[in-house]
C-alpha cells in the first residue's frame, strides 16, 4: 500500500509505510491502486479500458506474487483490478460468523496473508470500490461495509453498479488516512462482529 493522497501521488511513498504493507522496491506499485469488488465487477472492469491515465487489469485467481509483479509493471497513475488480497481472510471471516468454519481457520488465513505482506508478495489496494452493495447479501455485506470499512472508512467506497457511476467515483477518490498496519487489526478481525461495526456509517450502505 502507498501512503499517498490521490491528488498528490508521489513515488517515495515507501518511506514511513509499515514494513508488513510495503513491498520491495521491485514490486511496489507506482499507481494509485483500486480493487473493484462486488456485483458485475467483471463487466465494469472491462468497461474501463478506454479511460485515460488508468490501467484496468483482470487479476482474479492470479497467484498473489504474480499479481503484485504485474501491478508493479503498470506506469499509469491509476490502476483498477479485481484481485482482492484479503479474499481468503474475508471468506474465512464470513464462514466463521455463518458457523461454517472455525476461528482456527480464520487465524491460519490471517497468518498466511501477513506472511505474504511481509515478503512483498501481496499488496493492499489504496481503495476498495464495492459495486452494487445493495445486491450483496448477508454476512458478505457486513464484511465489506462493516468489518473492512471500519478500519479505514474513506478507503471502502460503495458505488452503484453502472459504468457511469463507477467512472464518477474513480474521478473523485477521497483523500484520507491510509490503512492501518495489517498486523494491528487483522489478528483481531474476529472481534469485528456483523451488525456491530461500521455498516450504518457507510455512505450508500443503507
Amino acid at each position: 500500500m502507498r501512503r499517498i493522497a490521490v491528488a498528490s501521488h508521489t513515488t517515495d511513498a515507501a518511506a514511513g509505510v509499515p514494513w508488513n504493507m510495503a513491498p520491495t522496491p521491485d514490486t511496489s506499485p507506482r499507481s494509485t491502486v483500486v480493487a473493484l469488488v462486488g456485483a458485475e465487477s467483471d463487466t465494469l472492469l472491462s468497461g474501463l479500458s478506454d479511460v485515460p491515465a488508468l490501467a484496468a487489469l483482470s487479476l482474479r485467481e492470479t497467484d498473489p506474487a504474480v499479481a503484485t509483479r504485474r501491478m508493479a509493471a503498470v506506469s499509469s497513475p491509476y490502476l483498477v483490478h479485481d484481485a482482492d488480497p484479503l479474499e481468503h481472510v474475508a471468506a474465512a471471516w464470513v464462514e466463521l460468523f455463518e458457523e461454517r468454519a472455525t476461528l482456527g481457520t480464520l487465524e491460519v488465513e490471517v497468518e498466511t496473508l501477513l506472511s505474504l505482506f511481509a515478503a512483498g508478495d501481496a499488496v493492499m489496494p489504496d481503495y476498495y470500490v464495492v459495486v452494487g452493495p445493495e445486491a450483496i447479501e448477508g454476512t458478505w455485506r457486513h464484511w465489506w461495509l462493516g468489518a473492512l470499512a471500519h478500519h479505514a472508512p474513506a478507503r471502502v467506497l460503495p458505488v452503484e453498479a453502472s459504468g457511469t457511476a463507477l467512472r464518477a467515483r474513480l474521478r473523485a477518490l477521497p483523500t484520507s488516512r491510509p490503512w492501518p498496519e495489517p498486523e494491528a487489526w487483522l489478528p483481531r478481525v474476529h472481534f469485528d462482529i456483523p451488525d456491530r461495526v461500521g455498516l450504518h456509517d457507510q455512505p450508500g450502505a443503507a
